[in-house]
């Protein structure tokens, strides 16, 4: 696995298929994650997940999984979609061993940091589900405001 960057305690490697376990925890995890995600499939098999990483690793997409320096686990998944020479949108995957311990607002603030200078972005804009409300929690914390919201999605951004 490439390191790309990392922070206090994170580091954050290229997607790879040697984490398609962890990922398969993660994604297939309705109650913690699945269901928060706007997944397009309620169960992801391996198959799905190698072409999902064989993709992402061809289209040098800005996405990469977030390993704890401490234990060498997998924390999840963070990525800059839709990346245009001004703006992309920020998603973000946590598996559920590794919620509610700081490591989604470490890995917020890198990112919004590592948008900033490897791709000069001025907006980092995201899609909330409405019941996750820890999410929505971290962003504010982070320094995204709500801009618009329906049944389906809280719209939230931040100016860099």
């Amino acid at each position: 696995m490439r390191q790309v960057f990392e922070s206090e305690n994170i580091y954050f490697v290229e997607v790879s298929e040697q984490l398609i376990p962890d990922y398969l925890v993660m994604v297939n995890d309705y109650e913690n994650v699945n269901r928060f995600i706007g997944a397009y499939q309620d169960t992801y098999s391996e198959e799905d997940e190698q072409k999902w990483v064989r993709g992402k690793l061809e289209e040098k997409a800005p996405v990469y999984s977030m390993i704890e320096k401490e234990t060498g686990e997998y924390i999840g998944n963070i990525e800059l979609m839709d990346v245009t020479p001004e703006q992309g949108e920020l998603g973000i995957a946590i598996t559920a061993g590794k919620q509610e311990k700081g490591f989604g607002t470490e890995a917020i603030r890198a990112l919004i940091d590592h948008g900033k200078n490897r791709f000069g972005l001025k907006r980092i804009y995201l899609r909330a589900n409405p019941d996750n409300s820890r999410a929505i929690h971290v962003y504010e914390k982070c320094g995204f405001k709500e801009y618009d919201r329906n049944e389906d999605h809280v719209y939230m951004e931040l100016n860099t």
